[in-house]
């Protein structure tokens, strides 16, 4: 926890520790002296956050006091023992000049994002797991101009924007009596009444999909967010699917049709050979044609591990997997 080298800890039961550095997995020579002290330490993280753990309640979300985020599940789930990830933070936000030093972009696609945030189009970031999508968030936070009121909604508080106004608030699950739970559907209609410029969600991972979508076609330009999926194509088409879980009935081709007009651009984000991060793709999504099929276009690609600008082209026609 001490070596700021490290960028995720992940224990497989009291006697596997491994550590990320600079995206390669490493396996460490420590050890907890056995699975209760394991315990115990779970339990004070859990106690920290107000979060119940035990064999009812066999997952714990929580973070630790520095910001980094802790993922832990239990026996007889985990079989090995207790299993933990710690996701750690940087202590300074990362900007996109940091992003630029680090390769994840060039100069002229850093630019181009500076352009989509200023006009507020709204941006859907995407990728897999640890392929930098909420530490892209946060450098692209610091170029929303100053003076506008951001509302950010969470599940758990991982985001450190840059912006001057902002005002956090973050979903709580249910207590041991199934009562209490606030969800980030619930935080969406609170939002809308809280006056807010521009939309931040951490990561859309359920029905609140429809929420962000309905948001998004109703006036609110410049939202932001992250999303789990590998290409762009394949973003939409999971949008759309946690969308269909709100259990509002919606015939897929109105559904495709919204989505076309709520999401302006897609940023992809992941993981590159040598272990580093860094934008993928930069594509415009442009419409929804009459059979229902995305139309979309890439205006920056990686190719042969370099993001380049794509020449202009007098059609636009559907981006394929690559």
């Amino acid at each position: 926890m001490a070596d700021p080298s490290v960028s995720e800890i992940m224990i497989n039961g009291p006697d596997e520790i491994f550590v990320e550095r600079a995206g390669r997995l490493t396996l460490t020579d420590l050890s907890f002296p056995s699975s209760r002290a394991l315990m115990a330490a779970l339990s004070n993280i859990a106690q920290f956050a107000g979060r119940e753990l035990s064999e009812s309640v066999p997952i714990l979300e929580a973070h630790l006091p520095d910001g980094s985020r802790v993922e832990a599940v239990l026996p007889p789930v985990s079989a090995r023992g207790p299993t933990v990830a710690i996701r750690r933070f940087f202590k300074e936000g990362l900007t996109m000049e940091r992003l630029l030093e680090f390769g994840a972009l060039t100069p002229e696609a850093c630019e181009f994002l500076a352009g989509l945030v200023d006009t507020k189009q709204n941006l859907l970031v995407a990728g897999g797991t640890g392929s930098g999508k909420t530490s892209l968030l946060n450098a692209l936070s610091g170029l929303i101009p100053t003076g506008e009121r951001v509302v950010v909604l969470e599940d758990a508080q991982e985001l450190q924007l840059a912006s001057e106004h902002v005002v956090q608030l973050e979903a709580r699950p249910a207590d041991a009596e199934g009562q209490g739970a606030v969800t980030i559907r619930d935080l969406f209609h609170a939002t809308l009444r809280l006056r807010p410029d521009r939309i931040v969600v951490g990561e859309i991972r359920g029905p609140e999909a429809l929420e962000l979508i309905q948001a998004m076609t109703s006036g609110h330009g410049g939202c932001l967010s992250t999303i789990h999926a590998s290409h762009p194509k394949d973003t939409l088409h999971r949008l759309e699917t946690l969308a269909l879980m709100s259990g509002v009935e919606l015939p897929l081709a109105a559904l495709r049709c919204q989505v076309s007009s709520a999401i302006d651009w897609i940023v992809q984000t992941g993981r590159q050979r040598d272990g580093g991060r860094g934008i993928t793709h930069i594509t415009e999504v442009q419409s929804c044609s009459s059979s229902g099929e995305y139309r979309l276009r890439d205006h920056f690609r990686r190719e042969a591990g370099v993001l380049v600008a794509m020449k202009a082209q007098l059609e636009c026609p559907e981006v394929g997997h690559d």
